[in-house]
């Protein structure tokens, strides 16, 4: 990665941009901050409350939204940020950071993220992938993570009162539930987001980075183990053993009402409240459990980071906009707002009135990401996990499967 330049050097400076930075008397201090956010990630309210705080916070300064779709956004991004006069600041997912950072092209925000934004209570789904050779290039904003949604009349007439603590628990009460006409769990044989908690929880990984090197680690013991508490978990249950959860959408199976447990994001809830509405305030929310009582299993946090472009024009004033949104009084804001995780553990407190919210919070304290390679995205685009998850579902030997899966993460990590 390229060190950080310095912002308008005075040793070299000369009237031009000594005026670009505002420091010359009776210099042009009018300046429009660009920034894309994606698709339906604030609300149009959120974004004035924003707006209109900021700017009236920060004479002339105008702020400049403009609203990017998922589909093809690493293309568009990647070009904006290599080419002149491009957006100000970029919401980005925090996955991606590591494939725009490999361009060269990110600005260091890593004193920034020490100094102004207490970096060290992020939570680590967020922080970490944002941070490429020891230096920050993304800044956490949001997070989601899965929970597990359950019926609560299937879990009363079951005799289970409530949540199990551990995975030992939830195993033994899942088989409970798996009975009289209903299925303990509905969980797809290739939900391979959360096979990944359940490796990490055991201390596995799914790729492992040696030096720059990456190379696949579905074979190691650790990440056996969680591949073999999958297994056990799925069977307590319908669920196809060779297509994802959105083959066909669990929340529409869950809304059938014989299912008695999902894993998912809270707003899986619209959708199965929507295709059954008598399952409104049926509904109940629990961290996934881990290993021990007290402490969850670790998940997948998806979410978003905020990055600043080399060539962002209004750099100086870009930074200031980062730190307002990474901030304790908007992050705030948004997490009520939009019922996300806010990006610290410290702040868990502000969604405690939010009980699916809350357990999210829980589970994000244990978050991860995965692997911060900028080639991960190839692994996602053909995705060996999943058919190593239903060869073992379908009874192959999983140390064999696990290799052979392993390999092809290497190969992809290595293009």
């Amino acid at each position: 990665m390229k060190n950080r330049p310095l912002v308008c050097p005075l040793a070299a400076a000369t009237a031009l941009a000594l005026t670009g930075c505002g420091l010359l008397p009776g210099g042009d201090q009018s300046r429009t901050v660009s920034v894309w956010l994606m698709r339906d990630s604030v609300s149009e309210d959120f974004l004035k409350r924003f707006t209109a705080a900021y700017e009236a916070e920060h004479e002339g300064v105008k702020l400049r939204f403009t609203f990017q779709e998922w589909t093809g956004i690493g293309k568009k991004v990647t070009e904006a940020i290599q080419g002149p006069g491009g957006p100000d600041v970029i919401e980005v997912g925090n996955t991606q950071v590591a494939q725009y950072a490999d361009t060269d092209k990110l600005f260091d925000l890593t004193l920034e993220s020490v100094r102004d934004l207490g970096s060290e209570d992020w939570l680590p789904g967020l922080a970490e992938p944002g941070r490429i050779a020891g230096s920050q290039y993304g800044i956490p904003w949001y997070a989601a993570n899965r929970v597990v949604i359950y019926h609560k009349d299937l879990f009363a007439a079951a005799g289970v009162t409530e949540p199990p603590a551990t995975r030992a628990e939830w195993l033994d009460d899942t088989e409970k539930l798996n009975r009289d006409g209903s299925q303990g769990i509905y969980l797809a044989g290739q939900d391979w987001y959360t096979l990944a908690g359940f490796i990490w929880d055991e201390g596995g990984e799914l790729a492992d980075d040696k030096g720059g090197d990456w190379t696949g680690a579905l074979d190691s013991p650790a990440a056996l183990r969680g591949m073999d508490f999958y297994k056990d978990l799925q069977s307590l249950g319908s669920g196809p053993k060779n297509a994802d959860e959105q083959t066909p959408p669990q929340a529409e199976v869950f809304a059938k009402g014989d299912v008695a447990q999902i894993i998912a994001t809270p707003s899986a809830v619209s959708a199965i409240t929507r295709a059954n509405p008598a399952l409104k305030g049926k509904l109940g929310f629990f961290p996934i459990p881990g290993k021990k009582a007290g402490e969850p299993c670790a998940v997948f946090t998806g979410g978003s980071d905020l990055i600043i472009p080399e060539n962002a024009p209004e750099r100086t004033a870009a930074i200031d906009v980062v730190k307002a949104l990474a901030g304790e009084k908007w992050q705030t804001e948004l997490a009520r707002a939009m019922n996300y995780v806010p990006n610290k553990t410290s702040l868990s407190s502000v969604v405690e009135g939010q009980e699916a919210t809350a357990v999210m919070a829980v589970g994000a304290a244990r978050g991860r990401a995965t692997p911060n390679s900028p080639q991960w995205a190839d692994v996602e685009a053909a995705n060996p996990i999943k058919p190593y998850m239903t060869a073992v579902l379908q009874g192959e030997d999983p140390k064999r499967a696990a290799e052979y899966a392993s390999e092809q993460i290497t190969q992809a990590l290595a293009e």
